[in-house]
């Protein structure tokens, strides 16, 4: 330890005259230093590593406060925990507003705070089930499965209004509260495990993906989907069935004016304006297919940490300081024993590095032939001048002194080479810079590489952290494709089970492609990126807008029978009947998905965005698309092997013509 300031200014000045240590360790222009520190794999993959980031933090800010020094962090184990801990600070934002959003959805659609008391008690023991299902498996609590709990509230919840929108109808039409729960199970209970089950699915399709972070997401989702399936189905009736019937006052929302507005002007656009319907549809599509044409896949390691964020600018800084932070290696196996050893060899991997130095994305290397120009400068009394290759007079004696595999002791040189001498690698540090610019720098690199090393004679991969992430983010963009395609097949064959018709499914599918594409195109014009955070949004979204399709459908189906197969009639009863759940529902959702915006995290803001855009779109395509098309294809569609499916299901009021005798008088009234 030095005990005066021109010691310490001697010190500095022989550190200085190392040019091994500088652009490594140091940055002799900024005075910037370096310190590195190592965590062994059984800390780095536990819970205590926290504690150990801790700990360091601590003992750094003493540091910082009494040197007045500023300290900068980076670092895949030190950014992983900062992430975990604003993730778990997220998680209870994100439950509490959800469970604000809709405890007051609730209140306004019912007039009743046993409307709001009962759902949130589903609700609630869903959230526990979920953070039970994580320890269950031993998962992490990551930025995707952090966003279950609060989706869960949201679902729950667009259960709940469904459930509850029919006992009101079902107790207004006869008065007799035993009938109209059982009726809730009976006619509500199939619609409603299929909806759940096409949710599930979406959430399901991650699983075949391949990556950890969203096969546990899949797994989680999907499992507690289900999970408060079993919840709505069975406490709602139950609950309900201890309480007093509903009142007046909680059944003025099913002659809602303002609602039933909307849905007979949506009537009216159906039955009166079906072109204008279409040509829009068909505008919408126009618009989508120029959005996707600008869509790109790119992304980076760090791509969803806010920009403003002390993890992002202390990276910054090392980038800047050091000119990288992620690893970038080159792997070179001469094939000979002793190979790597060779002068030949070594002055190669110098040529190398004066390539790679041509990359303002690279920081200096450090490799064997680094260890033999330091060596050099040592055995000249450290004169930097010296720090070069030496030349065939000094390689003998100079390649010496060189570390050796004779003591079980770790050197330096163990970090480059392995035991026989046959191969070795160059470790650089890259900028964090997108997919498309490192693939760019390996295509360059490659012709250069195999210049240097003939294939024929040397094997040289390129490898790290960024090439992985490289390779990884276009398999993941992969396999979330297939996950896409995989949810969309099941999801046909739940509506095949439940319709008996390829015609009616395609139909159905259609209303809930095109927000989809719409999605897609508003991420093109926005130059959001196609990465593994956005990507999932389809299977998300596909999974739950197709809900409203099903109600309506099944409905719809229902309505023919007792309508003697009148088409026309049937699709209005179906629309007027099924439209106040369906909005209902799509509003929540909407906000649901909504506070996912809030977050600090790019990849769930993306999520919250553009889930709740395609929702809303469905929503509206779903009221006007599938009715038209219904209309418009009718003896096309319609056979008597639609009437025998192999699901059956009961969904609204079957059996009354209470809701379109409403509606009719409406219609009548504004003629």
């Amino acid at each position: 330890k030095p005990n005066s300031q021109p010691e310490l200014d001697s010190i500095k000045q022989l550190i200085f005259d190392q040019p091994f240590y500088n652009g490594l360790l140091i940055n002799q222009k900024t005075n910037a230093t370096l310190m590195m520190l190592t965590l062994d794999n059984e800390r780095l993959n536990s819970k205590g590593r926290i504690r150990i980031i801790s700990d360091i933090e601590q003992e750094v800010a003493k540091f910082s406060k009494k040197h007045q020094v500023k300290v900068h962090f980076s670092g895949m184990p030190f950014i992983r925990t900062k992430t975990m801990k604003m993730v778990q600070h997220e998680l209870l934002l994100f439950m509490v507003l959800s469970m604000l959003i809709a405890s007051l959805a609730l209140f306004i659609f019912f007039r009743s705070f046993k409307a709001v008391l009962f759902p949130m008690l589903i609700v609630a023991i869903s959230v526990i089930w979920v953070m039970g299902t994580l320890g269950i498996f031993n998962f992490e609590i990551t930025i995707l499965t952090g966003m279950i709990p609060p989706l869960l509230v949201i679902i729950g919840v667009e259960n709940c209004i469904f459930l509850l929108n029919k006992y009101h109808y079902e107790y207004r039409e006869h008065g007799n509260k035993v009938k109209a729960l059982a009726r809730v199970v009976i006619r509500t209970g199939n619609a409603t495990f299929l909806t759940n089950l096409t949710t599930a699915v979406g959430f399901a399709a991650f699983i075949i993906t391949g990556n950890k972070l969203l096969m546990e997401f899949g797994i989680v989702a999907a499992l507690n989907i289900m999970g408060v399936f079993v919840l709505s189905i069975f406490l709602v009736p139950i609950l309900y069935s201890y309480l007093q019937p509903p009142k007046m006052r909680h059944l003025k929302h099913l002659d809602n004016k303002n609602t039933t507005s909307i849905i007979l002007g949506i009537v009216n656009l159906v039955e009166n304006h079906r072109k204008a319907i279409y040509f829009g549809a068909l505008g919408l599509l126009l618009f989508a297919v120029i959005g996707i044409t600008r869509l790109k896949t790119t992304g980076n390691v760090v791509d969803d940490i806010p920009h403003n964020h002390p993890i992002y600018t202390d990276m910054l800084f090392f980038q800047h300081e050091f000119r990288g932070i992620l690893p970038f290696e080159v792997t070179i196996d001469t094939r000979k024993p002793r190979g790597v050893m060779r002068m030949s060899t070594i002055q190669k991997i110098s040529d190398l590095q004066d390539t790679l130095a041509k990359f303002p994305e690279f920081s200096k290397p450090l490799s064997v032939a680094e260890l033999v120009k330091a060596s050099k400068q040592a055995f000249y009394n450290g004169n930097p001048k010296m720090y070069s290759l030496p030349n065939n007079q000094e390689r003998n004696f100079i390649l010496g002194y060189l570390p050796s595999f004779k003591s079980e002791k770790r050197t330096i040189i163990n970090s480059f080479v392995d035991t026989s001498l046959s191969k070795t690698r160059i470790s650089v540090q890259m900028a964090n810079i997108g997919t498309h610019e490192i693939q760019r720098i390996k295509d360059e690199l490659r012709p250069a590489i195999d210049h240097l090393f003939p294939p024929d004679k040397y094997d040289v991969d390129i490898t790290g952290t960024s090439i992985v992430f490289l390779k990884g983010t276009g398999f993941l963009v992969n396999n979330l494709a297939t996950s896409l395609l995989l949810a969309l097949v099941l999801i046909g064959i739940l509506l095949g089970l439940l319709f008996s018709s390829v015609k009616m499914v395609i139909v159905s599918l259609i209303p809930n492609l095109l927000p989809q594409l719409m999605t897609a195109a508003l991420m093109g014009f926005l130059f959001i990126s196609i990465k593994p955070s956005t990507i999932l949004i389809f299977s998300i979204a596909l999974g739950i807008s197709v809900d409203n399709a099903i109600h309506f459908l099944s409905r719809y189906r229902l309505a023919l029978r007792h309508n003697n197969w009148d088409i026309q009639k049937s699709v209005y009863s179906a629309l007027r009947e099924t439209g106040f759940s369906m909005i209902y529902s799509s509003i929540v959702l909407f906000f649901g998905f909504a506070i996912f915006t809030l977050s600090t995290f790019g990849g769930t803001k993306s999520v919250g965005f553009l889930v709740s855009f395609t929702l809303l779109m469905a929503l509206f395509s779903n009221l006007l698309l599938l009715p038209s098309l219904l209309l418009s294809l009718d003896r096309w569609l319609t056979t008597r092997k639609f009437d025998e499916p192999l699901i059956e299901l009961f969904d609204e009021d079957d059996d009354s013509d209470t809701d379109s005798d409403i509606f009719d008088k409406e219609l009548k009234s504004n003629s």
